[in-house]
């Protein structure tokens, strides 16, 4: 690989997750020095982004960005009128994957079981519940379970759910209900064209929300996860299934929950993600390594298919 090509790192942005995405971004910034890459360079986009990037002129762009503008189709858009390479999933696999509604319509005639969902405006839960509980609350189109809530009989939301109670539809005028799967939060990197593993997640409370995912300490990764062989194959063809569907590049991340009390017809994809994350606590480079692929080389791996 030429390691002479000026490769820019995008991070940052201004979307929820502009703080995991910066920490995506130095490390893989870091990595490409480190493996002997002369000309990288990282940028922090703001609204200026295709004015410095014509100023920059990189041979490639390495996508560190989490949420929008960056995995929903804008910024490569963008990086597609002005004929720059970029890593990851392109302009149509960005903008399905991260609706989850949109991601239903492609993924269940292909096979892939996943949990039934209905829209509903966030006005109509102060008056009654959408569906049965207990029930997940989800924006349609945001990533790291970024604004999700489950609402049980146990909960403290109310019943119906109180206007000041903190939740989501504080936030959000839709939002997407689903019934809530009880069991096993797991997880599956697809890198190029192969599912790498499982990784179970393991909260130390509540559930696998935003804190959980970028808080060291807080959710035991077991990876690979101490599951039955075909529970583990069924979860990895489904997330290969999914990578391939959405049309999906570079690395990719679908997650699961399983009911163990249902054997593999309690296997549910919840959502695929076309940006994972390259943070020290990020699932991507762990099951990389699990595999025996260096960070480093997971990078360069993702800019390689990106290449071609």
């Amino acid at each position: 690989m030429n390691r002479d090509l000026h490769v820019v790192v995008l991070m940052g942005g201004w979307s929820s997750e502009r703080e995991v995405s910066l920490m995506s971004g130095k490390g893989v910034a870091e990595a490409l020095r480190e493996r002997g890459w002369n000309r990288v360079t990282g940028v922090d986009m703001d609204r200026n982004v295709a004015r410095v990037l014509e100023e920059l002129r990189p041979d490639i762009v390495f996508n560190a960005l989490h949420g929008h503008p960056g995995e929903d189709g804008t910024v490569q858009g963008m990086l597609d009128l002005m004929g720059i390479p970029y890593t990851h999933s392109g302009l149509s696999t960005s903008a399905i994957a991260i609706d989850k509604e949109l991601t239903k319509l492609l993924l269940v005639p292909a096979g892939v079981r996943m949990p039934k969902g209905t829209m509903v405006r966030s006005e109509t839960l102060f008056e009654r519940d959408p569906i049965p509980r207990p029930y997940v609350l989800k924006p349609v189109n945001e990533g790291s379970s970024v604004g999700v809530a489950i609402v049980t009989d146990e909960s403290n939301y109310g019943n119906p759910i109180g206007r000041d109670t903190a939740g989501p539809w504080n936030d959000f005028d839709e939002l997407l209900a689903e019934p809530f799967v009880a069991g096993h939060e797991l997880t599956v990197a697809v890198l190029g064209d192969e599912a790498l593993c499982v990784t179970e997640l393991k909260p130390r409370q509540g559930f696998y929300d935003f804190d959980s995912k970028y808080t060291d300490g807080m959710t035991e990764h077991v990876c690979p996860a101490q599951i039955p062989d075909e529970i583990a194959q069924a979860m990895l063809d489904m997330a290969l299934t999914a990578h391939r569907v959405l049309g999906c590049k570079g690395a990719s991340r679908s997650d699961f929950r399983w009911d163990d009390a249902h054997g593999d017809k309690g296997i549910y994809l919840l959502e695929t993600n076309t940006q994972p994350g390259m943070t020290p606590l990020s699932l991507v480079p762990e099951q990389a390594r699990q595999r025996g692929i260096s960070y480093g080389e997971l990078v360069e791996r993702i800019i390689a298919e990106a290449l071609q």
